[in-house]
């Protein structure tokens, strides 16, 4: 509670983050990006095919197979393969025969961006008509065409297409905006951030002979940092509660939107899981970095350094899907993506304990390590 600076940076900063940037990136994609689909063409017919065939045809999208079924179709959104199932319903051809508006539906990851859904929704609209006016154009013939084109243009417009999300219980979510993005980002790098105060307290303590007294009275060094544990898993929840409550309440006041939590204790809970699991790996990495420094100064480069590079590395800075698809990959290897993936299932695709256990466990494991590492190199450092 002395360390007022230190406190301010770590409730700050985030919020200064998450108010600009959710307001400057409210469109982080633009249409020139290329995004993966799939299609599943339940209709198998040669107007169906001419559609998929003029989706292919668009630059910023690049088709990457054909589903098998919608259980695939599901599968390969939620594994991340593709960003888009575009599924083509049986009787789609016969909708275009009879001149009815065709449904179409498209399958996405809630974590998919707002402005690209729309592109491909647009995409869709535009190659679906112009499938049909080819359709139209087979059937009439040239040199009668002309009054009932025009006709059957007046009564079908754009096909309407149902959009589905992947996750949860089959419930329609609301697409993420850029706080949804914004906020688990920067609380994820501010939690990171406890490395500099937590640090400044442990170094402090070497340097005035306090860890010294407490090594006579035969404590056990992992008492020792355990005492420092705790108090920083504490200051990580509070930060969580503060920043998620500048994402919902403050960022619409300054005309962003609002976040908003997922639905049903169970999501809620494991969304508390996944902070839980980043405090232990934040904590962790920050005892860890406060073993390694022999100042206040080491202790400030080595962990603000790691921390923006965990953080440019792990789509914090720039979102992973932002990022070309060779550099995607690279994401996996910083724990701040990791934590990321375990917000965005919790809030974004409203999972449970089973969905967010993978993140969770692989934080939980980083801060182990480092914690053990942290104990192997204070004990050496004692003898």
């Amino acid at each position: 509670m002395r360390d007022r600076h230190g406190l301010a940076a770590l409730f700050i900063m985030p919020a200064v983050f998450i108010l600009v940037m959710s307001l400057a990136l409210a469109e982080p994609l633009t249409a020139q990006q290329t995004a993966a689909y799939a299609v599943l063409d339940l209709d198998s017919t040669p107007v169906s095919r001419a559609l998929d065939d003029e989706l292919r045809a668009v630059d910023a999208f690049e088709k990457h197979a054909r589903a098998g079924d919608e259980a695939d179709a599901r599968r390969r959104v939620e594994a991340g393969e593709v960003l888009f199932v575009l599924v083509i319903p049986q009787g789609f051809a016969r909708q275009i025969d009879d001149n009815r508006t065709p449904t179409l539906r498209v399958l996405f990851d809630p974590a998919t961006p707002r402005a690209l859904q729309e592109g491909f929704r647009h995409r869709i609209e535009a190659a679906a008509i112009k499938t049909w006016l080819t359709r139209a154009l087979e059937r009439l013939g040239e040199e009668i065409m002309l009054p009932e084109l025009r006709g059957a243009v007046e009564g079908v417009g754009a096909p309407e297409i149902v959009s589905e999300t992947t996750g949860g219980d089959g419930e329609t979510f609301a697409p993420p905006s850029a706080v949804q993005q914004n906020v688990p980002a920067w609380l994820i790098f501010s939690m990171f951030f406890v490395v500099i105060p937590l640090s400044a307290v442990f170094i402090g303590e070497r340097q005035r002979g306090t860890l010294e007294r407490l090594f006579a009275q035969r404590t056990p060094f992992g008492l020792v940092l355990a005492g420092k544990f705790a108090p920083f898993v504490l200051i990580n929840q509070a930060q969580t509660v503060v920043m998620a409550a500048i994402g919902r309440w403050v960022v619409p006041l300054c005309g962003g939107e609002a976040f908003t939590l997922p639905d049903g204790g169970q999501a809620i809970a494991s969304l508390w899981l996944v902070s839980l699991a980043v405090s232990a790996a934040a904590v962790g990495w920050a005892l860890f970095i406060a073993s390694i420094a022999q100042s206040s100064e080491q202790a400030t480069v080595l962990g603000g350094a790691g921390n923006i590079i965990m953080g440019t590395i792990g789509g914090i800075m720039v979102p992973r899907f932002v990022m070309p698809a060779a550099m995607q990959p690279w994401t996996r290897l910083s724990p701040m993506d990791w934590a990321l993936e375990g917000f965005h299932q919790a809030l974004l695709r409203q999972g449970g304990f089973i969905d967010v256990l993978p993140a969770a466990s692989a934080l939980v494991c980083f801060g182990f390590f480092a914690l053990m590492a942290a104990v192997f190199l204070g004990r050496r450092a004692r003898n």
